[in-house]
């Protein structure tokens, strides 16, 4: 089934598409919140109306580095930059998956020059932006750093819906499922933020996000709009998202995926293999797939890889995947049964 329609026939949000690219050019690289959906913030804070923005990625800033010597603050046990988040103490640098974290010094650890530099931002960043850009507004923020104390995700909800906050900041988690009648406007920070994900399935999902999130506004009588800010105003996921039509991005994404050969034209399994080191990972993995495309059953489908996954150390283990891509799944799952027998 199908739904044509929004309750009580209600329209969908009007979609404004702003093209980050000329706004970075005429106001410099540290832009947050481009000058379109300022002004329609503007616009809902002084009619006593309510706004979400979406940005889905938490922290302050995305990475530290020294200016002077290139040194970058990673985490020892992920193949990934630190994310710097505020704290009572001062900055700290923080693993978003194994959860090692550190106190950012006032120095650079290699050469000691005073030039650590913050990159890139996050929720903890637009959330301080928008309290200094709108210093009357009540602005909230839900993301997995401000929700970690039980019973804060409803608190922060709940203060919402009573009108409480003007301005409620979040990730994905503010982006579906929620009901608030008096939110007319819907801000999204980087709309292209999943796109560059190593995945067949990032237009899809970044697809998935936009509409969801721009049905959040005008879910009440007063009528909605979504300002999406984006460095790629001419992706089709994200074109399509602004119309909301979601036949049209399914014949698209359809096409592409027949054309690539990506499910659900085929199977595809996922297969990785975790090593104290990298080679031992490796040699596992080209072990494992010798024994598949020497077993008897290995001609219904082709194997790819192996290769280092896009994390090639996590918590401490190192990584190396390959993909078994056919069209029966069964004949790929029986094959891994027998081969780990």
């Amino acid at each position: 089934a199908t739904l044509e329609r929004r309750v009580l026939d209600r329209p969908l949000a009007s979609v404004r598409l702003v093209n980050m690219r000329e706004e970075y050019a005429d106001q410099g690289p540290d832009v947050v919140i481009s000058r379109a959906l300022a002004s329609a913030v503007d616009d809902r804070l002084q009619r006593g109306e309510q706004v979400l923005v979406l940005l889905n990625r938490r922290g302050y800033a995305t990475a530290v580095f020294c200016r002077q010597c290139g040194d970058a603050f990673e985490c020892p046990n992920c193949t990934i930059s630190l994310t710097v988040h505020t704290a009572r103490q001062g900055w700290r640098a923080r693993c978003h998956y194994c959860n090692y974290s550190m106190t950012v010094p006032k120095t650079c650890r290699k050469c000691a020059a005073p030039y650590l530099e913050h990159v890139g931002f996050g929720t903890e960043k637009d959330e301080q932006h928008l309290r200094d850009r709108f210093p009357a507004a009540r602005v909230g923020r839900i993301d997995r750093d401000s929700v970690r104390r039980k019973g804060a995700l409803a608190s922060l909800l709940s203060r919402f819906a009573a009108g409480e906050l003007d301005v409620l900041v979040g990730t994905q988690m503010i982006a579906k499922g929620h009901d608030f009648p008096r939110v007319t406007l819907v801000g999204v920070i980087s709309a292209d933020v999943g796109l560059g994900v190593a995945d067949f399935r990032a237009g899809e999902r970044t697809f998935q996000l936009l509409t969801q999130v721009a049905g959040r506004a005008g879910r009440g009588e007063r009528v909605g709009e979504a300002v999406v800010q984006t460095l790629y105003p001419e992706h089709y996921s994200i074109q399509l998202a602004c119309r909301q039509d979601y036949a049209a991005f399914f014949e698209r994404e359809v096409a592409y995926r027949r054309g690539m050969r990506y499910p659900p034209t085929v199977a595809l399994v996922n297969v990785v293999v975790r090593g104290r080191s990298f080679e031992e990972a490796m040699g596992t993995a080209n072990d494992v797939v010798q024994r598949l495309k020497s077993s008897t059953a290995s001609g219904g489908f082709i194997i790819l890889g192996p290769a280092p996954a896009p994390l090639v150390r996590l918590r401490g283990e190192h990584r190396v995947q390959f993909f078994l891509k056919g069209a029966r799944r069964a004949d790929m799952r029986n094959a891994l049964k027998t081969m780990l027998a």
